[in-house]
């Protein structure tokens, strides 16, 4: 057969067949930096919003919504798959098929936006939040059977509650957000989001690494060392810009010329550390540890976009005893944080893929080891810039699940303060109380 293009010369060239190019199916292997979060559970993120006049009913807002899901979907393919594992015990993990996202509508109509985002939210809103969001008690290694994104919609009295369950074991914190302000745009009409997710894992790890998975999540639970998780609190501290900026001229005030100054997050993650040993009463002697899930794109060489779409984040520790802690000046916490962070370079980094990679494991919450304060979200997060149509959130929150005795999560203060910052923390009962109290951390002062 000749190719036929008027051209004579081109019938020396004949045409040996013929052949139909597709995508590749739209399978991601989960790289090293997922696997850890497999017996973690599922993030939840809860965002009230008010419904002004001309946004439409409840139902007329939810259809956009969902519609707009369905588009940023398409760019956001893994999180309408599901967790799949090679065959044969400890086979890798990966994502794959289109069977979508879980969407849930309740009603709570006799529940008004102030009484769960007000500053005066007491026990009973926080036991009413954790039914506004998808998912609760719900592990990672569900997501072999269940959806990887569920969102649940929920009419208020005079707004709507927007609370959205993330498989950890896909995502982090900064692909969690990417998602949530795309899938924002494409719901206020854009045509694309801004910003493209990229889905290439090998980019951070090409290493393939199997798992022996428990046989549920209730079996897992059952190995912990430590037993039952005990109950807890969980309470908002909102710390606005001119008390950020005292706690932080108090880490740096005795600093010698010449020395790097010591940041925002360092300076209050610093003072949060102290405030809450404090609290727990600790003795002298009791080694008490601070851990950071530090996003690593940068920190790899070569760096990956900020737009990689998946886990790219680890943990940093670093502990001291009770004693040294609170009886050093400020310096010395925010110090610890300061050198701990910065030691963690794309040397230690691939330290720790390799460690994990000889020796995979399934970890429970108290691995983090005793007496911890851990910080599991950012301050740098536009969470307040998630704009569906209708205006700004008037809070937002994280909800029950992966909060353990010290968890922290931090947000930009409340409706876009510039440079306050929220810190949702918790904790057992009576430590809670003790802080509530203290009026050293809540720097009542420098208010």
């Amino acid at each position: 057969m000749a190719v036929d293009n008027g051209d004579a010369a081109a019938m020396a060239v004949a045409v040996t067949g013929t052949r139909t190019v597709a995508p590749a199916k739209t399978r991601v292997t989960l790289a090293t930096f997922d696997l850890p979060y497999i017996t973690f559970y599922y993030n939840q993120k809860l965002l009230l919003y008010r419904l002004p006049q001309g946004a439409g009913d409840f139902q007329d807002v939810t259809a956009r919504m969902a519609d707009a899901l369905g588009d940023a979907l398409a760019y956001f393919y893994p999180l309408a798959g599901r967790i799949r594992q090679e065959k044969g015990d400890g086979g890798a993990l990966y994502v794959d098929g289109e069977e979508g996202a879980e969407v849930v509508e309740a009603a709570a109509e006799g529940v008004s936006v102030d009484q769960l985002a007000g500053e005066d939210c007491g026990e009973e809103a926080e036991k009413l939040m954790q039914q506004l969001i998808p998912y609760t008690g719900v592990m990672n290694l569900e997501g072999l059977r269940r959806p990887l994104l569920a969102v649940q919609f929920t009419k208020l009295k005079d707004g709507i509650a927007v609370g959205c369950a993330f498989n950890h074991a896909v995502l982090d914190g900064t692909a969690t957000w990417h998602f949530m302000s795309s899938w924002a745009e494409l719901c206020r009409g854009a045509a694309a989001p801004s910003a493209l997710p990229i889905h290439n894992r090998a980019m951070a790890r090409s290493v393939r690494v199997g798992l022996t998975l428990p046989a549920s999540a209730e079996a897992h639970e059952k190995t912990d060392p430590n037993g039952p998780k005990k109950p807890l609190v969980a309470r908002v501290f909102s710390f606005p810009e001119p008390v950020v900026a005292r706690i932080k001229a108090a880490a740096n005030a005795a600093l010698p010329p010449g020395a790097k100054p010591f940041s925002a997050f360092q300076s209050l993650g610093a003072h949060i550390w102290r405030s809450v040993s404090r609290a727990r009463e600790l003795g002298p002697a009791d080694i008490t540890v601070f851990a950071v899930f530090a996003d690593c794109r940068s920190r790899l060489d070569p760096p990956v976009p900020a737009t990689y779409f998946g886990n790219l984040i680890q943990a940093v520790f670093t502990g001291v005893p009770a004693g040294m802690l609170l009886g050093g000046p400020p310096e010395l916490a925010a110090g610890m944080l300061q050198k701990a962070i910065g030691e963690h370079d794309a040397a230690a980094v691939t330290r720790r893929l390799d460690e994990y990679e000889a020796a995979p494991k399934l970890f429970h919450y108290s691995d983090a080891g005793p007496n911890c304060v851990a910080v599991g979200s950012s301050p740098r997060f536009r969470v307040y810039d998630v704009d569906f149509g209708f205006g700004r959130p008037e809070r937002v929150r994280s909800g029950g699940n992966n909060k353990f005795d010290g968890m922290v999560y931090l947000y930009p203060g409340r409706g876009g303060d510039s440079g306050g910052i929220d810190v949702e923390l918790a904790l057992q009962p009576e430590p809670m109380q003790r802080l509530e109290k203290d009026e050293e951390f809540l720097q009542v002062a420098a208010a």
